[in-house]
């Protein structure tokens, strides 16, 4: 049964605040061809609501978002939407990867500021979307990073060395390592890191304070802030984050992993991965 944005994105509100919930619980809300589109549309909406000052961007179910969803895109065999047979088309990957970013800005964009409510994970893409909010509050033990940095990504909005500077960003895609929400704090890569039970409270509390404050004042404030990082470079950064995340599934490292997630799964193939071992991936290609 194909999804639709409907069942995958949730959209209601309450007084001036929106809440977006990713809705592929089964997944753990990992990205799926049509979740980047169903994000953006739902956010478009909140934007066009003049009732509504603030939006809330939430998971649905043990996590916020997984990631790319790897059943579909390096589990199963054969070409798909992000690995080509070889030899590939760049152009084709990067219209293809480029067009998932500039979804997952639409967060960074929107002129009604976002507050990302971080539980379970937010890992390799699910880190993309959640880096992208104003302001991010995670559960003290869920879990940030971009473990695809090891092998098979790059992070295309590439909000990491914004958010934490040179040293700290390469500390973490270096070594592609999670860190937990107390530590994301204590680098500066979130806002703040509460136990479960204190999590809604504290988002509802930020929420409530921004959405006290007139449209207009928010917009221009946040407007303001978000040109300092395009004066920094940020567009032409994540065009060069998008090509080489093309490469890196295409390299011969790149299709190596995906073999040997076609051959073992794609959770023992991320378990070889992450593990510290020096594998030559590029020979696991079939």
């Amino acid at each position: 049964m194909t999804e639709t944005e409907k069942d995958i994105v949730l959209y209601e509100t309450e007084g001036r605040i929106a809440r977006v919930t990713l809705n592929r619980p089964h997944a753990l809300n990992a990205i799926s061809d049509e979740l980047p589109k169903a994000i953006r549309n739902a956010i478009e909406r909140a934007n066009a609501d003049d009732d509504v000052h603030v939006i809330i961007l939430q998971g649905a179910g043990k996590a916020f978002c997984s990631g790319y969803d790897l059943k579909m895109y390096a589990q199963k065999e054969g070409p798909n939407a992000g690995v080509q047979e070889m030899p590939w088309d760049p152009t084709l990957d990067y219209k293809m990867m480029m067009g998932n970013t500039q979804d997952f800005m639409s967060i960074f964009r929107s002129y009604k500021p976002v507050i990302a409510k971080i539980h379970g994970y937010a890992v390799a893409g699910g880190s993309d979307i959640a880096l992208c909010a104003d302001i991010v509050v995670m559960e003290d033990t869920a879990k940030i990073g971009y473990p695809p940095a090891r092998v098979w990504g790059c992070p295309t909005t590439a909000m990491w060395v914004y958010r934490l500077g040179v040293e700290k960003a390469k500390r973490m895609l270096l070594t592609g390592d999670l860190v937990t929400g107390v530590e994301a704090k204590e680098m500066g890569l979130v806002l703040d890191a509460v136990p479960y039970d204190k999590l809604e409270e504290r988002v509802m509390e930020l929420a409530k304070r921004v959405g006290s404050v007139p449209k207009n004042q928010l917009m221009m404030q946040k407007m303001m802030i978000n040109q300092a990082l395009d004066n920094m470079g940020l567009m032409s950064t994540q065009m060069t984050a998008t090509i080489f995340d093309g490469i890196t599934r295409h390299s011969p490292e790149g299709m190596g992993f995906k073999s040997r997630a076609e051959e073992v799964g794609f959770q023992q193939a991320v378990k070889e991965r992450d593990s510290g071992e020096n594998i030559d991936w590029a020979k696991c290609q079939k």
